[in-house]
């Protein structure tokens, strides 16, 4: 899997497994929670209108609009994940973040969780969002660290995987199209107590053969280090 081929990402998401595989890793976590970081920044902004891109099967569109009484629009490239969404009464539609179908100025404040690292034009994307965002809309954005899960990386053999849009240069990608970028860290441990859960993680990743993992003892600890960045639109 190459994290930013359009081929690929749409074949990851083409159902919930790989995600699902993928989220299971965090079954067992310490620390703050980032999820909860991006909520908040999404309630200082205190939205009227909400758009989230690349929301998966929904459950923060969901809770943004349950919890802020606001109204939310989301937009995923997968059909299956669209079809989630809409279980939960989110308003989603299949779309794609680098052309969203919205006149200028639409929205108070957009939602880009852990997606902007899969496109190849991070640029065409940040672009649009700043298009669609109303003067002094905010972005919120999460990503994670070029180490995050290190020790789990190394296993699965992802140590050198890349990673285009990360705590470390998600700033600077920003402050192209967007001013006053604030990041806000959430580091902490994940504890994976099981082979079976490594080994579907390393399946999600879609590998042309499953590789032999080395050996390692369990229950692994890995570092967690993600971000969420809070811009605004000039």
């Amino acid at each position: 899997m190459r994290i930013d081929d359009p081929t690929s990402v749409a074949r990851q998401y083409a159902t919930e497994g790989n995600l699902e595989a993928r989220r299971s890793i965090y079954a067992n976590v310490e620390g703050p929670d980032p999820r909860q970081i991006a909520f908040e920044a999404v309630a200082e902004a205190r939205p009227t209108r909400v758009l989230e891109v690349g929301g998966g099967p929904g459950e923060l569109a969901a809770r943004i609009g349950d919890e802020l009484g606001c109204e939310v629009v989301m937009v995923d490239i997968s059909p299956r994940m669209v079809e989630l969404a809409r279980e939960r009464a989110v308003a989603a539609e299949v779309g794609d973040v680098r052309h969203l179908p919205f006149p200028d100025e639409t929205f108070d404040c957009a939602v880009a969780a852990w997606m902007l690292f899969h496109l190849s034009d991070i640029d065409a994307g940040l672009a649009e969002l700043a298009r669609v965002l109303r003067p002094g809309g905010a972005l919120v954005a999460a990503t994670n660290s070029i180490d995050h899960m290190k020790e789990l990386n190394e296993i699965a053999g992802l140590a050198a995987w890349a990673r285009p849009f990360t705590r470390e240069n998600g700033a600077a990608l920003i402050s192209r199209h967007f001013a006053r970028v604030e990041r806000r860290d959430a580091d902490g441990w994940a504890t994976i107590e099981d082979h079976e859960t490594v080994r579907a993680f390393v399946a999600s990743l879609e590998p042309q053969v499953m590789p032999e993992l080395p050996e390692y003892e369990l229950p692994i600890r890995s570092r967690r280090a993600s971000s969420v960045f809070v811009a605004t639109k000039r």
